[in-house]
């Protein structure tokens, strides 16, 4: 053996060091390496399996987040990792998940893939309970996210009811009523709830989800994600985000011959016992759901175990997905309960129905504001033969002002906010004047003889203060407040609800209500469509010529009607003027008085009108209403009402009482 060969190699002090050092430097950039790697891929549903937790406060099957449990959910959500899709649209009904699919993709982004997001709810206070409500446990329950974001200990924390700091990014949760928030920062994901709930303008800034969506401008990887119930047909703004999409509808394959078809209310099958109700409940026989092609019958269990898949009306869109979607499919709501629903929804009438059609099927409602004015004349209007009708359970009134007069109505209550006419009138004298408004005293303070002989005075009146004589108003309301006189002011626009409860009062020291009139009308001119006596909202009306229900007022009544209007590209459903009518003081008055009555329903657990029939019920048959008077003990005993005196008392000066 060569003796030099087996020599050792020896190496020097810095031959050595520069071999640690070389060593050193490939660990370094190992390590280096590891932490840029990109994670691996991952899909929302993914995301939502592996991590997310649902809150006990918040879901009804808190602990660890399953996609398999409603799978419809799994594409619905995983559409936003698609990068080729800029915007996803949830177009369905309530009770099917669509707020959590939205909180699974808020979490993904805030912990997998950190951006600017923002959350909009239609209002501040929808906001403000939003985040205590769901987002908060979220954060709470799921660990990826609470170790992402530290506690609200303070507002400077990076964690607030609108504002939340992350790693990456920042979560920034306001109302579509706020322009100024709407148009501050850059965002690249934006997520819409309820949009058909948002105002038609943020401020005078225009469409609020536009504006959103203008600050996703220098963001190629941009997500917008809108859901929303549907409202009225020809305004919904989820109906046209739709429209423009995929249109993919669910479709679940049938148990029998294998076709698949979306669940449809049409082919739900049920028997109603209509004539077997007492007023406990609905009576029906749930059949179950007909197959659209072999007509046969099976079960929800069976249908609901059926393989499922997304199937597109637009499959050429490709950037903007739709899903529609309604309660048949929901793994929360059984079709048991949405019959039930819909026999109450029917009983109730139609802006109940409205509610089902909106919230259940996930359909616009298709608004008819006509009716015809000689129809009300001819077919609403009857003999009551008494001052009030026994029917009637409370009085309310709504009062216009003029410059030269007061115009008010009175209106009774019955079960199922039944309406009965009972007058019309017109006090001449300038607002200005005290005597005008003692003539308005008598009206309002006076006793009203029922049917029955039962004492009633008007339990709440609204009175107009938007126009003319305001200080005069606001005087007199403020005077009677406590007699149940309230200052009102109309307030236009959708979204707008009926009744506002002031929590202050304003500087003239009324508490001042303000009032949705679009809202109003819509229930009015639905009312006025109600076509059976025995139906919930049906409207009635004297024929008596002194009650001052004429041809003029029913024209009045009827002088507006819905139109659509276009500006800046939206479609916005208005009321309208019609121009054969000159006067709208009936329909403004009938709307005032019923916002007395829903004033008085405010905040109560159950329903004015249903809590009366109730209590005339526990007093064995005894007459008893809304702010009944009770006979004195001395007075004596009232004649019996028979059919041959009502014609006489009819015929009398209303039985001597001031209308």
């Amino acid at each position: 053996m060569n003796e030099q060969s087996s020599t050792a190699i020896v190496k020097t002090p810095s031959e050595i060091k520069r071999e640690e050092s070389r060593q050193n430097t490939k660990r370094l950039f190992k390590r280096l390496g590891k932490a840029w790697a990109l994670p691996p891929k991952m899909l929302v549903s993914d995301w939502a399996d592996m991590y997310r937790r649902l809150s006990a406060e918040s879901s009804a099957e808190a602990g660890r987040w399953r996609t398999s449990r409603a799978e419809y959910q799994r594409e619905m959500m995983n559409a936003v990792n698609d990068p080729k899709v800029k915007k996803v649209v949830y177009h369905t009904s309530a009770q099917i998940g669509k707020s959590e699919c939205l909180n699974n993709i808020l979490g993904y982004y805030m912990d997998y893939d950190p951006a600017p997001i923002m959350f909009i709810q239609p209002t501040d206070s929808v906001v403000a309970s939003y985040s205590k409500d769901r987002i908060a446990p979220m954060i709470r329950d799921t660990p990826v996210l609470k170790d992402k974001i530290v506690e609200p200990k303070s507002r400077e924390s990076g964690n607030t009811i609108n504002y939340k700091k992350f790693i990456g990014g920042y979560l920034v949760l306001i109302g579509a009523n706020a322009p100024s928030q709407l148009a501050s920062r850059p965002i690249r994901i934006v997520l819409a709830d309820e949009i058909d709930r948002f105002p038609e303008s943020a401020g005078a800034e225009g469409d609020p989800l536009a504006l959103a969506e203008v600050r996703q401008t220098t963001f190629w990887n941009k997500k917008t994600v809108v859901a929303s119930t549907p409202t009225i047909k020809g305004a919904s703004k989820i109906d046209a985000e739709y429209e423009m999409s995929s249109q993919e509808e669910l479709n679940i394959a049938c148990p029998h011959c294998g076709t698949y078809q979306p669940l449809l209310w049409a082919q739900l099958k049920f028997n109603h016992f209509k004539e077997q109700e007492n007023g406990n409940g609905n009576k029906f026989e749930l059949l179950g759901y007909a197959c659209k092609e072999c007509g046969i019958i099976d079960s929800e269990i069976a249908w609901k175990k059926q393989p499922i898949k997304w199937i597109a009306k637009n499959p050429d869109v490709i950037d903007i997905r739709g899903f529609h979607l309604n309660a048949l499919a929901s793994r929360w709501k059984t079709w048991e309960s949405i019959v039930d629903d819909f026999l109450t929804a029917k009983k109730k009438g139609r802006e109940a129905l409205k509610v089902f059609v909106n919230t259940m099927l996930a359909e616009s409602w298709e608004e008819e504001s006509e009716v015809d004015f000689n129809d009300l004349l001819s077919k609403r209007r009857q003999y009551y033969n008494c001052i009030i009708p026994k029917q009637v359970l409370a009085l309310t009134c709504g009062v216009d002002v003029q410059d030269n007069r007061l115009e008010y109505e009175i209106v009774g209550w019955s079960e199922g906010k039944t309406s009965w006419g009972i007058k019309y009138g017109i006090i001449l004298g300038d607002p200005a004047h005290e005597e005008t408004w003692a003539k308005l005293d008598e009206v309002l303070f006076s006793n009203y003889t029922r049917e029955d002989g039962l004492q009633m005075h008007i339990m709440s009146t609204c009175i107009d203060s938007g126009g003319h004589k305001t200080q005069e108003v606001y005087e007199y309301c403020r005077k009677n407040f406590l007699r149940n006189v309230y200052a009102i002011k109309g307030v236009g626009g959708s979204g707008v609800p009926f009744v506002k409860i002031p929590k202050n009062v304003n500087d003239a020291g009324v508490f001042l209500f303000n009032i949705g009139v679009d809202v109003g009308k819509d229930t009015l001119f639905s009312r006025l469509k109600t076509a059976y006596e025995n139906e919930a909202g049906f409207c009635h009306f004297p024929i008596e010529s002194d009650k001052g229900y004429d041809e003029d007022y029913f024209k009045g009544l009827t002088s507006e009607h819905k139109i659509t209007k276009y500006t800046k590209g939206q479609a916005r459903i208005v009321w309208e003027k019609r121009s054969d009518r000159a006067r709208n003081e009936p329909l403004d008055i009938r709307n005032y008085a019923t916002a007395a009555l829903e004033i008085k329903c405010v905040g109560l657990p159950y329903d004015l009108l249903e809590h009366l029939a109730k209590m005339n019920s526990e007093y064995k048959g005894e007459p008893s209403a809304a702010n009944a008077t009770p006979q004195p003990q001395n007075q004596p005993n009232r004649p019996k009402i028979t059919a041959q005196n009502q014609e006489q008392q009819r015929k009398k000066s209303n039985g001597g009482i001031r209308l």
